[in-house]
């Protein structure tokens, strides 16, 4: 989203963090994650009423971000289950998918004019390192200030949020 809207001018600086839709031309691998993200979906939605009592556990916290963090113990349980019962709740979920298998993914990145800095955890499940990152390394970002953070995850400012928190400020200068 942030991309898109740097493209409409919109943005003076951005920081993107393991941003979808950078896979080669012709790497059908996102048809798969899209297909895992609406299993993924429909699981939390039916879990989600019980996200308290899953999340009270050890185990639980685990498994709810297994896919988005290496490192979890440090997030608050509260703020797990609030992920967890937004994700549930989301219900445009299913027609974003819907579009991106139909529509495929495009950015029209000769547009974006800002500074842009593109952050990637080299443990990330969801969008692997580097291949997920291939067409906006090589075609459509491949002057932005690109940091790779190992053995972080999906979401950084999940798994290392002052860390995050210090290369977004220090991009962005905290505009």
């Amino acid at each position: 989203m942030a991309l898109q809207l740097a493209a409409r001018g919109r943005a003076r600086s951005l920081v993107a963090l393991a941003p979808a839709g950078g896979w080669a031309d012709g790497d059908e691998s996102y048809r798969q994650l899209l297909a895992f993200q609406t299993t993924l979906h429909q699981l939390v939605k039916g879990t989600a009423p019980h996200a308290e009592a899953i999340l009270s556990k050890r185990e639980g916290r685990r498994r709810a971000t297994q896919f988005l963090t290496t490192n979890y113990e440090h997030i608050p349980t509260e703020l797990l289950a609030h992920q967890m019962v937004g994700v549930a709740a989301c219900k445009w979920t299913g027609r974003l998918i819907e579009q991106t298998l139909r529509d495929g993914w495009s950015l029209e990145a000769e547009k974006i004019d800002c500074p842009v800095r593109v952050v990637w955890g080299t443990a990330d499940r969801l969008l692997p390192w580097p291949s997920a990152a291939a067409r906006y390394r090589h075609d459509w970002l491949p002057r932005a200030d690109w940091v790779e953070l190992d053995g972080v995850g999906h979401c950084p400012q999940l798994d290392v949020p002052l860390e995050t928190a210090e290369l977004v400020l220090g991009f962005t200068g905290g505009v």
